[in-house]
């Protein structure tokens, strides 16, 4: 078969029939991402390559630094195209590596470029690429519009005063761009900067944070807020998780000493956590939103590199906390009795999880299609193989056709193929299910399903149309 083929990962003739009559035309909605929201409003001009492919992008880095590449032509002040041909002297190596199939397809999609990248080729892409990246066609908001996406949802901290967000409203009609919660700062208690961030919340909420009570009102502020700009999601990372039990916890006495800097014990710590975690699900249960929870990842693992590059440069893993589903099936057993269970996608980063987490969800479900959903292959497991896993559980514990489907995760505006990807690796499951007569060989019926999958689930799930669906 050729390198990536309009079918390159579709199998069967009924994958084929499934792709391109019911998924590859379906609009998207890409309902986590990382880009930012201040480039898709200024609608940033990308000089280059690098800029555009390279500048933030972990995934690529790490590849660069298996391969030797100094960190100079990786995240420091290297010159760009030097950058690029270091890029495209590792590219040549990563066949087999998921990055090295979406890369070339992202070259084919948006600049119709069908090359190999590779040392010999780099000089020749560069050039013929950066041209193009001097169109308008190549700013942002072009790039979502011809992507047919029809809504951005960025990651934004409850502090953000959401101004480019104000913008877009008025002015972008073709899309939307909407906020999805994100508060770091509150679960990382322990990281120092715990006073400095409440002064903040307390400033942009105009609620002088005295204890836990008020903090968690300053923080409903905000909720009221972004939702107020179409927000429907908050977004949690918990690297571990350990239940506790907070009743007759003085919660007010752990957030003072964790403003002075004190260290806390591991059993204050997981009281503090589980309680903000339960004043989250009431917050998504009472504004409607659905809740991320993303767990079992080692973040910044390299001390080195995080003080001399930061964080989110490529050095978190997967974690091994072996009982992250006992534990938080204690807490969504402790929200069932306050009836606080929101609508939930759970994404561990650990494969072994999934299917745990899948039998989890069942016991919680309340009123409402597929409230509790297994989130898609997440971050490592964003591959073919980690995709079709994921689909298999969820189908196997639950309902496949209300999934709520792909999300690119990125930080490139250049990402989207990445739905190409797996819908066609969706197709192509549910293709191998016809032709091994497990499911009905009826186009009607699994035809629904993958448009479903792809575009229509995620629509109804999240609500960011329903003013516009009820005036209809």
């Amino acid at each position: 078969m050729k390198f990536l083929s309009e079918d390159f990962l579709l199998n069967n003739e009924n994958a084929k029939l499934l792709f391109h009559k019911h998924a590859e035309k379906m609009p998207i909605i890409d309902y986590h991402c990382h880009l930012e929201q201040a480039e898709i409003y200024e609608n940033k001009k990308y000089e280059n390559l690098t800029q555009i492919w390279l500048g933030g992008d972990h995934y690529k880095w790490r590849l660069l630094r298996a391969n030797g590449i100094p960190e100079k032509l990786i995240t420091g002040d290297g010159d760009d195209y030097e950058k690029f041909l270091a890029f495209a002297k590792t590219f040549e190596k990563s066949l087999g590596n998921p990055i090295y199939e979406w890369t070339h397809l992202e070259l084919k999609r948006f600049f119709h470029i069908d090359k190999l990248i590779s040392s010999e080729t780099a000089k020749e892409i560069w050039d013929e690429a950066n041209q193009m990246l001097a169109t308008d066609d190549f700013r942002p908001r072009a790039l979502i519009k011809n992507s047919n996406i029809k809504v951005v949802c960025t990651t934004d901290a409850p502090v953000s005063k959401l101004s480019y967000h104000k913008s877009l409203a008025k002015e972008e009609k073709d899309f939307k761009v909407l906020p999805a919660l994100r508060p770091d700062h509150l679960i990382s208690i322990t990281d120092g900067h715990f006073a400095e961030y409440l002064t903040e919340l307390s400033a942009v909420s105009g609620i002088k944070i005295k204890d836990f009570k008020t903090m968690i009102k300053a923080l409903e502020q905000r909720f009221e807020f972004f939702t107020s700009l179409g927000g429907r999601l908050s977004d949690h990372s918990l690297s571990t998780y350990t239940f506790a039990e907070t009743d007759d916890v003085d919660l007010d006495s752990i957030i003072q000493r964790a403003k002075e800097k004190q260290t806390l014990t591991d059993l204050e710590y997981n009281q503090y956590i589980t309680a903000l975690i339960l004043e989250i699900m009431k917050l998504n249960k009472k504004f409607d939103w659905t809740m991320q929870l993303h767990v079992n990842v080692n973040r910044s693992i390299n001390g080195p590199a995080l003080r001399k590059i930061g964080e989110n440069t490529g050095f978190d893993s997967m974690g091994t906390q072996a009982n992250i589903s006992e534990e938080l099936t204690k807490l969504f057993s402790k929200a069932a009795e306050l009836e606080i269970i929101p609508k939930t996608i759970l994404y561990s980063l650990n494969q072994n999880d999934w299917l745990e987490l899948a039998t989890l969800i069942g016991c919680f479900q309340g009123e409402g299609v597929q409230q509790l959903q297994l989130g898609a292959g997440w971050w490592f497991n964003d591959t073919a193989k980690g995709m079709e896993k994921q689909l298999e559980i969820f189908a196997s514990q639950s309902l496949l056709p209300n999934f709520v489907g792909m999300l690119t995760d990125s930080r490139s505006f250049l990402s989207y193929p990445r739905h190409e990807y797996f819908r066609q690796v969706l197709c192509n499951f549910v293709g191998q299910l016809i032709e091994s007569g497990r499911i009905p060989d009826d186009e009607a019926l699994v035809g629904k399903m993958i448009e479903d999958i792809s575009y229509n689930n995620v629509h109804d799930y999240f609500g960011f149309f329903k003013n516009e669906d009820s005036k209809q």
